[in-house]
């Protein structure tokens, strides 16, 4: 019966391929019973066989290669693909990795109950890299707007593809927005002044958007300004202004219970996911492929009047749109049905993989010594002879590791000492061995340590209340692996990081369970040290010319979804075999192997050389290898700021990347290593920077070019980066900001002319005043860098016109949020559905307007919501050091409920002021008028 449905539905308007899509669109979702479209707002949306329509699942990862669908291929993670800063090479990357996933999908796809592996691409991440604690820095690009932006719309256009019909893959952005903490990541809010969201996270989305190689959104775990990003109006405000072309928007996965559960924004999921809806969420991922639950809530939710058809119609619609894009219901013409299963993994792809992860190697510090000359090398540390699969990684079709690396090259001149010490831990009880083994300890810091069995190599894990040694890899989302041996007296007890329970021996048969939930309650063993894992690579480096060691982090411990890092020093004990080995071996190389910037204060003052990578994937080890034997030029950049061990970073929910300083744009003291940092073997030298006029208008644009010669021996890479800044700004500039940048490889010798076109919108900024981006009249800097901290050549630019006047301060609504400057602020939500406000941190706030023209005003009102009577509770508001009104608050009962107070000033303003307004209390305001007696 099912072919008879297929054979009738071929003949429906649908399916005829001579008719433009948004006809066919409406054909088939005028089909569809209403059952039928509710069914397909969820992430797993059934068949429909009456009209031949496939069982669809929206979602497959692809942040560096094709994940969790078996071995693939694997590129480096995100934050290394930025550190290439080559938009060319992740465009290649990304269209290697959506021809892998329609092999995949045409090959090796599961039952098509549960829907074929899906074409659309949850990829790129385009989360800004605030904060170097983030537990998911590995898989956004950069720090920058601009450079995130214009590498993720090159990872969108190689997904979708270059056919002028059909799509690849269809390329999702994740997520959306201004999210960069894990910790509580589903409870927490991103302050986000209209300055910041304008100029910063929104600035890495925005262009993508624009230029149309973007599908899809997702929407992130976090709140922004109180209200969860699932109900944020952004989505229809913004994102979708952006573009003539429809986006799909999906939550993330159980984003729409949470809205609920645990963020308690809504009484019940009727109504929550009634609200996910309107504002515009069109595919629910929620209790896995259970449609049932989030399907009745969204019924309810219609039953109830909080949704109605349209609503359901136009998230449906979106979702069919991306179908026939993909050519679901075209498969005669299908280009891409040529596609088989041994392009995954290829030779071509292998070659990539290596080149991306050669390309993403960042030579941070080097005195001389690399490349290196000589043979004798000891390889040394946890990462020497291992590579690290994160949650987002395709399965490793094979591995290089940094060891196995350089031993291509140099065979038997190549030795290896992990630096892990074998233990073995006997039982007071029993006086038997934990497993009957020895253990090679890795310590991660914090006291996490991971435990291979020295019989069978593979890892002590946590099965139910048992331990066994059967892991080969870890790579789960509750880590299983992880142990802390904890001191108690003179012996050791092991607690499993997982549950925090403790490990027990039954004194009958001599089981170990970790069931103890305390440390007085667990089994003590005594610990034999068997190997120094220190004293071995001090050996290796002694017996060797050069020691290359080789730290950073298991991408699933310290740092990971859910979980940010503590901190940014090296853990205590790769800290501790470092500077052992340095202190027995001068020519000592470092190699950081991680997810993100580490503080390297010490290895900067006395090793010799320093390189960073992130982790590379399959190829990383011949990657490695051919920078540090200078096979291969050292031609990364570092997407981020490397800060310095002692540098105060600010709070990791400080989303106000002006006020806490954060990034190259802001950060008031000398980093470490900054943006852009990154060493060559050869050398560069940049000379005429010529702008091809010296003043232009605010809607005008001008060419500038700079001169590149290599004047070293060896072909390079260069990465010239365009900055520009304000001079005199009438708001807080950023120091610089990048505009533009551009890789070139030069033989020795050869010089070439570069070509930039700046307009003058990049010089813009978002005036709170007129609530939009403006280009101050005055002057500027054009410069031309090496990184962020290291400029080369700088050229004066004027941009012409009358001098900004002030801020217009009277008979107009100012809102809270639209300040210069604040102190003790939160950003808060107005209503469930739109607006902002602020309130107070603590018991006291200030807000700055700066040049307000308030010339006739004898009066000021308030917007304010007070959920509690409080006589204390008032606005105050100042010009300079002078009284202008103190204005009781009332109460509303409610934070939602809002009213107006005013106060008359004591004599009508002239001129214009610097307002500061006190908040006292804990109630919000959402604007403030000053009103003529007219």
């Amino acid at each position: 019966m099912v072919s008879e449905y297929v054979r009738a539905a071929d003949r429906l308007p649908f399916r005829n391929p001579a008719l433009p899509r948004r006809k066919r669109v409406d054909d088939l979702l005028g089909r569809l019973t209403l059952d039928e479209r509710i069914a397909m707002l969820h992430q797993y949306s059934p068949a429909v066989p009456r009209l031949g329509v496939a069982a669809f699942r929206t979602g497959t990862e692809a942040l560096h290669g094709v994940a969790w669908l078996g071995p693939a291929t694997v590129f480096p993670q995100a934050v290394g693909l930025g550190a290439t800063w080559d938009p060319e090479l992740v465009r290649r990357v990304a269209e290697a990795t959506s021809v892998e996933l329609r092999a995949f999908h045409y090959h090796r796809s599961p039952a098509v109950g549960t829907g074929a592996n899906s074409l659309q691409a949850w990829a790129p991440v385009l989360n800004l890299l605030r904060d170097p604690r983030w537990g998911r820095n590995e898989e956004g690009y950069s720090e920058d707007p601009v450079h995130t932006a214009r590498l993720g719309t090159a990872f969108c256009q190689g997904l979708a593809g270059e056919h002028h019909r059909f799509l690849r893959a269809a390329p999702v952005l994740k997520h959306f927005l201004a999210y960069n903490n894990e910790n509580d990541r589903c409870v927490t809010s991103s302050g986000l002044r209209p300055r910041v969201l304008q100029e910063y996270d929104l600035a890495a989305f925005r262009p993508v958007v624009a230029s149309g190689a973007a599908t899809g959104v997702m929407a992130a775990y976090n709140l922004v300004n109180g209200r969860p990003c699932h109900v944020t109006p952004l989505i229809e405000t913004e994102l979708r202004r952006w573009t003539d072309q429809e986006l799909f928007v999906v939550s993330d996965a159980e984003a729409p219970s949470n809205l609920v559960d645990p963020e308690h924004y809504f009484d019940d999921h009727p109504a929550s996911h009634a609200a996910a809806l309107r504002a515009g969420i069109d595919s629910f991922t929620d209790h896995g492929e259970d449609s049932a639950t989030p399907l009745s809530r969204l019924r309810v939710a219609l039953d109830r009047g909080l949704i109605d058809e349209a609503d359901v119609d136009r998230a449906v619609r979106r979702q069919l749109e991306i179908r026939f894009r993909l050519g679901e219901f075209d498969p005669d013409l299908d280009p891409y049905a040529a596609i088989g299963p041994e392009v995954i993994d290829c030779q071509e792809h292998r070659a990539l993989a290596l080149k991306a992860a050669t390309e993403s190697v960042v030579l941070l510090r080097n005195t001389g010594l690399l490349p290196l000359k000589t043979p004798r090398i000891a390889v040394v540390g946890p990462l020497a002879d291992v590579v690290c699969e994160d949650w987002y990684s395709g399965t490793l079709p094979y591995q290089v590791t940094v060891a196995s690396g350089l031993a291509a090259v140099l065979g038997g001149e190549v030795t290896v000492a992990d630096g892990a010490n074998r233990i073995a831990l006997r039982s007071r009880t029993s006086g038997e061995l934990l497993g009957k083994t020895a253990f090679d300890v890795t310590d991660w810091g914090n006291g996490v340590l991971t435990m291979r069995s020295a019989e069978n190599g593979r890892y002590l894990r946590l099965h139910d209340t048992s331990l066994v040694a059967d892991q080969e890899l870890i790579k789960s989302w509750d880590v299983h692996e992880t142990f802390r041996l904890v001191p108690v007296e003179d012996s050791v007890v092991l607690q499993s990081v997982l549950t925090g329970r403790y490990a027990v021996v039954d004194p009958v048969d001599g089981r170990v369970g970790v069931t103890a939930e305390t440390a007085d309650d667990a089994e003590r063993w005594e610990r034999e040290l068997l190997r120094d894992g220190t004293a071995e690579a001090l050996a290796a480096a002694l017996a060797a010319d050069v020691a290359v060691v080789v730290l950073g982090n298991h991408p699933l411990i310290h740092g990971r979804e859910t979980e940010d890092r503590e901190g940014i020093a090296l853990p205590a004990a790769q800290d501790a075999l470092l500077r052992a080995v340095a202190g027995v071996r001068q020519d000592t190389v470092l190699v950081v192997t991680s997810s993100y910037p580490y503080a390297l204060d010490w290895a900067d003052e006395h090793l010799p050389a320093v390189v960073w990578t992130s982790h590379g994937g399959q190829e990383t080890g011949r990657a490695v290898a051919a920078v540090l034997l200078g096979e291969a030029e050292p031609a990364g950049r570092l997407p981020q700021t490397w800060y310095r061990g002692d540098d105060d970073l600010a709070d990791p929910l400080d989303y106000d990347v002006i006020k806490a300083g954060w990034t190259y744009q802001y950060h008031r003291t000398e980093p470490l290593y900054p943006f852009g940092h990154g060493l060559s073997y050869t050398e560069f030298v940049m000379r005429d920077l010529i702008l091809s006029s010296g003043t232009i208008t605010s809607n005008s644009a001008l060419d500038v070019s700079v001169t590149l010669v290599n004047t070293g021996t060896r072909t390079g890479s260069e990465v010239v980066q365009l900055y520009v800044r304000a001079l005199d700004a009438r708001y807080e500039a950023p120091r610089l900001r990048l505009a533009d940048f551009r890789k070139v490889s030069l033989a020795p010798g050869e010089i070439r002319v570069l070509a930039f076109r700046l307009d003058a919108r990049q010089l813009a900024h978002w005036d709170v005043g007129t609530g939009a981006f403006t280009v101050d009249p005055g002057g500027y800097e054009v410069l031309v860098a090496r990184s962020a901290r290291d400029v080369v050549l700088t050229a004066p630019l004027t941009v012409a016109g009358p001098p900004a006047g002030p801020r217009a301060g009277v008979d107009r609504r100012l809102l809270a949020v639209d300040f210069d400057d604040h102190d003790g602020v939160t950003i808060v939500d107005a209503t469930r559905t739109a607006g902002d406000a602020v309130t107070s941190s603590g018991s006291e706030a200030t807000l700055w307007f700066h040049a307000l023209d308030l010339s006739g005003a004898t009066s000021v009102e308030v917007e304010v919501a007070c959920d509690v009577s409080d006589p204390g509770h008032r606005v105050e508001f100042w010009s300079g050091s002078v009284p202008l009104a103190e204005i009781p608050v009332p109460a509303t009962g409610d934070r939602y409920v809002w009213t107006t107070a005013s106060a008359a000033l004591p004599a009508p303003l002239q001129g214009v002021h610097d307002l500061r307004v006190a908040l006292h209390g804990g109630f919000r305001l959402a604007a403030f008028r000053f009103t003529t007696a007219d």
